[in-house]
């Protein structure tokens, strides 16, 4: 069997010895599949050199949204491909349909980026509230005007936290939110039991309300049909003003123009958040010197322990399909039949 791990480059491999999702550790799973008479090949090309590997693939796994995005060419094309592994959570990258429609199955690592992702909401609710990033920049440029930086600085204690979409993610963020002794409201699909209301210290509300309501609004939903420009020129005309926008579920929930121009009017706060669209993004992207943010790279899911974590998924996914048998339910995205 063939296995092809479409991973992140490292350029300088001897300073990240952790980092296992890179091509050159290839999630530790090289010596174990060697061991038992099959081949890992891992590689971050995503043009002819890919293509000429997938010929022959029984199984690919791929880091989430960069540097593969299989679509309906490229999976008719891999005619052993059975099984597509997302070494992470998200698998839109990922043309489920056409997967299914040719027996393939679609699974990712799912829980294992979750605490990791969390954190990361609340350290850039605190970045923006706090007026982080200003007054860092001071200590970069050489400069000491507490004024300007406490101008925009806030206590998070007393504020309303908006969050939408009461996953995993959503609950461990609220659950790390609780402690600051704010207001939490809520918006998802499925409205959570009063027990977990309780736990998690939040209160359901209608999206509009929430987000007309909130000094905060953490978004922790999947893109999906309705979501996607979820935060246009109206919905952000909408909110508190100077209100705080986090984003670290997906890049086009937000639209990009009217993000950097609530941005500039000092409309918004600030936006801070870890994913973009198109990713990577470009170097011209709006979003880079716009005013008013605390964006990252695309990596709040990706720390030492979620890598460890994927790793391990991923390996036991295979040591299934091995065996013939399917990956657990709670880890299957798409699969034939759906």
């Amino acid at each position: 069997m063939k296995v092809v791990a479409v991973l992140y480059p490292d350029k300088h491999p001897d300073r990240h010895p952790d980092v296992l999702a890179s091509t050159e550790r290839g999630l530790d799973l090289g010596e174990h599949l060697a061991e038992q008479g099959h081949e890992l090949v891992t590689t971050s090309d995503t043009g002819d050199e890919l293509d000429a590997q997938l010929t022959d693939a029984e199984v690919v796994v791929t880091t989430p949204f960069w540097p593969l995005y299989l679509g309906r060419e490229r999976i008719e094309k891999a005619a052993n491909l059975k099984l597509v592994i997302t070494a992470g959570v998200g698998s839109d990258h990922v043309d489920a349909d056409a997967a299914t429609e040719r027996g393939i199955t679609v699974a990712e690592v799912t829980g294992s980026n979750v605490v990791s992702v969390a954190e990361h909401n609340v350290l850039q609710i605190l970045a923006l509230v706090r007026n982080f990033v200003p007054a860092h920049q001071q200590v970069l440029d050489g400069r000491w005007d507490v004024a300007d930086a406490a101008q925009e600085a806030h206590d998070l204690e007393g504020k309303t936290v908006g969050i939408i979409g009461l996953g995993a993610i959503g609950a461990r963020t609220a659950l790390r939110l609780k402690p600051f002794d704010v207001t939490m409201l809520y918006h998802a699909r499925h409205r959570r039991s009063p027990a977990d209301e309780s736990v998690l210290g939040v209160r359901y509300s209608r999206l509009d309300d929430l987000i007309s309501q909130s000094d905060v609004v953490c978004a922790a939903l999947p893109l999906m049909e309705g979501s996607k420009a979820l935060f246009d020129a109206d919905r952000i005309a909408t909110m508190k003003q100077g209100a705080w926008l986090v984003n670290t579920a997906r890049g086009a929930i937000v639209d990009t123009d009217a993000l950097r121009e609530a941005c500039e009017s000092g409309r918004l706060g600030g936006y801070a958040g870890d994913t973009w669209y198109p990713q990577p993004a470009p170097a011209d992207h709006p979003w880079r010197d716009m005013p008013r943010h605390a964006l990252t790279i695309h990596y709040s899911g990706m720390t030492i322990e979620a890598q460890q974590r994927i790793a391990a998924g991923v390996r036991e996914i295979i040591d299934l399909h091995l065996d013939g048998s399917a990956p657990p339910e709670d880890y299957i995205i798409a699969a034939p039949g759906d």
